[in-house]
């Protein structure tokens, strides 16, 4: 369970959103939190293979490896 205090004009926003598609605020402050989660996941994935990078293969490596450096 969580609880949260949203600004006077972000629970206006939400309300009027909710009236006027008829779904509820729980579904919007759900599907939001969501999506900012799948963003952020994402931000610090990419953030940590920045900072550790993978080695690196050259294609003449790989075609060999393959046996395609005919």
């Amino acid at each position: 369970m969580l609880s949260l205090r949203l600004s006077d004009s972000i629970e206006q926003r939400l309300n009027q959103l909710a009236e006027t598609t008829g779904r509820t605020k729980s579904f919007y402050a759900k599907e939001a939190i969501a999506k900012y989660l799948d963003e952020m996941e994402d931000k610090y994935i990419a953030i940590s293979r920045l900072e550790n990078p993978a080695p690196r293969v050259s294609m003449a490596d790989v075609e060999k490896e393959l046996g395609l450096d005919d």
